[in-house]
């Protein structure tokens, strides 16, 4: 599985891609030169159970703290992930 990123103003995806295939996606919006929101995280049901929802979350951190970021949650599924793992709450804005 490969994750890709695009942008385009203020508006990114994070996709996972199996042979081709969006399998996934994440999609975030930047509210100011620092904070990103995550907005929506979704996997095709036919790939569920398979851990591809948190890879999307923990690339988006990653690309955070590239970016000397703070993450705003406005996803469900992102924040339950973030909450589950005391390492990942210093992104949080």
């Amino acid at each position: 599985m490969n994750i890709k990123q695009s942008e385009q103003d203020k508006n990114g995806v994070f996709k996972a891609v199996i042979e081709d295939q969006e399998v996934g996606h994440l999609e975030y919006a930047w509210l100011g030169p620092k904070t990103l929101s995550i907005n929506h995280t979704e996997v095709n049901p036919d790939f569920g159970g398979q851990g591809i929802g948190k890879k999307l979350v923990l690339a988006a951190i990653d690309f955070a703290r590239e970016k000397n970021a703070k993450i705003k949650v406005l996803c469900t599924y992102a924040k339950a992930v973030i909450d589950k793992n005391p390492d990942l709450q210093d992104i949080l804005a």
